[in-house]
């Protein structure tokens, strides 16, 4: 008789706090958007920000609340991701441009002097508060690699002191853009195109006494390119990524070697 009542009072105990765990469920139950779901699994998951929300949960809430905002955001998802979203939302699929950083800086350690032997922590921030780094140009890569730790896809090394970008590997996040202190690192179009891989406003002679492959602002390239796609602004080569027809003149022609082709 004990063993059948203790038996029964457990039992009825287990079904009170079943009843009571089903009527908190269907009561404190949070509500999911399905949309918000649906959405999020179209997005890659780089988590990158680099369509203007906090991270991908952030744009797939964002799509949910808001349908008629621009699908073709996320830069490393690509046509495929926009494609999806689109038909997740029932509208219509805009095309959505990739994008590849570029490291506007070409002077490694063999083009550019040094103005001291910079032994603290190997970050660019760092680096940069210590007079501007180690570097004579003021303007380039500091080359310590923080846009290599803030890189999801390992698309950048640092080789001879500079900064390299595998456009291969890229996601175009700009993760990469952001960490550069010096603004180094700039997002274009993931297409052939010319690029000034120099980011120094100074006139020529002192250009030149700071890094071999620096723009003198010599305006060779500006008037040697038939679809006037560049042009100089404060002593800097700029290229038109819309205009320009990456005919390759300006490269062959830039005395420094300052301008490259993207790809």
């Amino acid at each position: 008789m004990t063993i059948l009542t203790a038996t029964l009072l457990v039992g009825a105990i287990g079904l009170i706090c079943a009843l009571l765990l089903v009527v908190a469920s269907h009561y404190m139950a949070v509500k999911v958007n399905e949309t918000e779901v649906a959405v999020r699994a179209c997005l890659p998951g780089a988590n990158c920000g680099a369509c203007g929300y906090s991270g991908c949960d952030g744009y797939a809430a964002a799509l949910a609340a808001d349908p008629t905002l621009p699908a073709n955001l996320c830069r490393p998802g690509g046509a495929e991701a926009t494609e999806k979203i689109s038909a997740v939302l029932g509208v219509e699929a805009k095309s959505a441009e990739p994008y590849v950083a570029f490291v506007r800086c070409g002077g490694d350690c063999d083009a550019r002097g040094s103005i001291s032997n910079y032994e603290g922590v190997r970050s660019c921030s760092a680096a940069k508060l210590l007079f501007g780094g180690a570097s004579a140009c003021t303007f380039g890569c500091l080359g310590y690699g923080s846009c290599t730790e803030a890189c999801p896809a390992d698309a950048i090394c640092i080789e001879n002191g500079i900064a390299h970008v595998d456009p291969r590997r890229c996601v175009g996040c700009g993760l990469c853009a952001k960490a550069c202190p010096n603004g180094v690192i700039t997002l274009l179009p993931a297409r052939k195109q010319a690029a000034v891989s120099c980011m120094s406003q100074l006139k020529g002679p002192k250009v030149r006494a700071a890094c071999s492959t620096g723009c003198i602002a010599c305006t060779k390239c500006a008037k040697g390119c038939a679809s006037q796609a560049i042009t100089i602004e404060n002593n800097l080569a700029r290229v038109d990524p819309a205009a320009c027809s990456a005919c390759g003149e300006c490269v062959s022609g830039c005395p420094t070697g300052a301008i490259r082709m993207l790809f």
